[in-house]
């Protein structure tokens, strides 16, 4: 398993991670990890994070490091699943817990609010946007929860929760990454 990417701050500022060689995974590129977590800067510390589509747990391994308080990383792959625990448990991450699942059958389960949500599926299946709808419409936001979206830089965003404000957007090459805001 030779693909790695470095933890950029917190805790475990410049260790690596180990990810899987599966179809469709794309680890957030450091750039862009570092622009997100400069814009969730004052929300990370404390928090209950939820990571839908975790793939290389490039953003809850960096969550965790910058001290959310609990992480909850969801994969359908049962390859990056594996790979998440062994690096969960090389960082002695116990604030981390592993749930291999379909994101939005975890969704239709009994919810938990949580605080920050990271959502970056499989790009070219429009998933986006009803997995937003899932986490507003079945109770899995706190009140005034940021939730971080990565997607191809085409894809629009049409159809987000009506009570979410965007905070943020850019792009960088094909990827579109949006930070929003439930308003209670």
């Amino acid at each position: 398993m030779p693909n790695k990417l470095r933890i950029i701050g917190g805790g475990w500022r410049s260790r690596c991670v180990t990810f899987a060689d599966a179809p469709g995974l794309r680890p957030t590129p450091a750039r862009v990890r570092e622009t997100l977590f400069n814009w969730l800067r004052n929300d990370i510390t404390g928090s209950r994070c939820l990571d839908l589509y975790a793939g290389s747990g490039a953003l809850s391994f960096e969550a965790a490091s910058r001290g959310a308080k609990s992480v909850i990383q969801v994969e359908n792959n049962a390859l990056a699943c594996r790979a998440l625990k062994e690096n969960a448990l090389r960082l002695t991450a116990d604030q981390i817990k592993i749930v291999q699942m379909d994101a939005f059958r975890y969704l239709a389960g009994d919810a938990e609010a949580f605080d920050v949500v990271f959502i970056d599926p499989p790009f070219a299946k429009a998933l986006a946007v009803q997995t937003c709808q899932w986490l507003e419409e079945k109770g899995w936001l706190s009140q005034h929860a940021k939730i971080y979206v990565e997607a191809e830089s085409t894809l629009k965003l049409d159809g987000m929760p009506e009570n979410w404000r965007q905070l943020k957007s850019k792009t960088a090459g094909e990827v579109g990454y949006h930070l929003f805001e439930r308003l209670g």
